[in-house]
């Protein structure tokens, strides 16, 4: 499994890191995609270390880089591909959090799009889980497998464009009520008229998540 490389930012307060953030870019994007939300999100956990991660294989369009194939989007292909990344996140939060020097649950998970299914795969899996997860304009992936994969109940957070024509709002629906049913605390909210993308709403959803869960 291909080791993971990350552009990081933090802490804002220039002190001790207390926390670590990661954020897992979309298809076709890369590790400068989202490193911009660690300012934005800096005043709810100003001790935090944001790490933006590459996925771990290049797009074959020659942009970018994707956390797993979709060319074929068959559900077993689809949950092979999800537990392949989820493997390889786990190994660098590992490395990332013994690197900075952090115990095991002080951490974040955030995602957008196919980030959003690789966050949510792994950090409900996790032995440790995060402090919250933040999924937005994702899925979630063989939402069956939860109820005995699952490993912990962290908070969740979803937030999708209600017009959002890539991954549709539905997607978050469904996860939604996939969560509730596991017994996974859950808030989600979508956006009227937003597609796929982030915006303030999301932003300010986001920081109050990474606010309470680190608290």
């Amino acid at each position: 499994m291909p080791e993971l490389t990350a552009e990081r930012w933090g802490p804002a307060s220039k002190g001790t890191p207390r926390q670590l953030v990661v954020l897992c870019h979309g298809l076709g994007a890369d590790r400068y995609d989202l490193i911009d939300l660690a300012p934005a999100w800096a005043h709810a956990c100003p001790d935090a270390v944001f790490a933006a991660v590459d996925a771990p294989t290049p797009h074959p369009s020659g942009f970018g880089r994707q956390w797993w194939s979709v060319e074929d989007r068959t559900p077993a292909v689809m949950q092979a591909g999800a537990a392949a990344a989820a493997q390889a996140l786990d190994g660098f939060l590992d490395a990332e959090l013994a690197r900075i020097g952090l115990p095991p649950d002080a951490y974040a998970l955030m995602g957008f799009t196919q980030g959003a299914m690789t966050v949510l795969y792994a950090g409900l899996r996790r032995p440790t889980p995060p402090r919250a997860i933040l999924a937005f304009s994702g899925a979630l992936i063989a939402p069956e497998t939860l109820p005995a994969a699952r490993a912990a109940r962290p908070p969740v957070l979803l937030v999708h464009g209600e017009a959002d024509e890539v991954v549709p709002a539905a997607r978050s629906r469904e996860a939604e009520a996939a969560l509730h049913a596991a017994g996974v605390p859950v808030e989600a909210t979508y956006i009227p008229g937003l597609g796929h993308g982030i915006d303030e709403t999301g932003l300010a959803l986001g920081a109050l998540t990474l606010q309470r869960g680190f608290a």
